[in-house]
């Protein structure tokens, strides 16, 4: 029987990737609540664990214009980042709003230390697998 840790680990490792990179995306946020004309950027983490559950080796098909254009190699933990929509606009044109920015920060902590907690019992597990106890 052969071992994977993708099937061991599960969708632990892209949830982890996927909220590392959302946190640097909420921080710059609010790092730039102040800047005019800044644009406040979110990743939607729901359709990025879809795409990482569809597509578990994390390479999704993508598409060329041209059948004679060489074939991209795929993706890695693909997602798009999104421009947030503000409630209410700002006279410089920033569209960051500094509570939900925060609020979106430490919910998307909360799920990083949840995912680390689950990887952390699988980890303990295999380890006590490899042990034979």
């Amino acid at each position: 029987m052969q071992f994977s840790f993708e099937k061991a680990l599960g969708i632990h490792e892209p949830a982890l990737h996927t909220q590392s990179r959302r946190a640097q995306i909420l921080a710059a946020n609010v790092a730039n609540a102040d800047t005019p004309k800044f644009k406040a950027r979110d990743i939607d983490f729901h359709a990025a664990l879809e795409l990482a559950q569809k597509y578990p080796k994390g390479y999704g098909p993508l598409t060329t214009s041209n059948t004679r254009h060489i074939q991209p190699a795929g993706f890695r933990y693909g997602y798009e980042v999104l421009y947030r929509q503000p409630r209410q606009a700002s006279i410089d044109g920033n569209t960051v709003e500094t509570e939900t920015e925060m609020s979106e920060y430490t919910e998307n902590s909360v799920r990083y230390m949840a995912s680390l907690r689950f990887l952390g019992g699988k980890i303990q597990t295999l380890q006590s697998a490899i042990k034979g106890q």
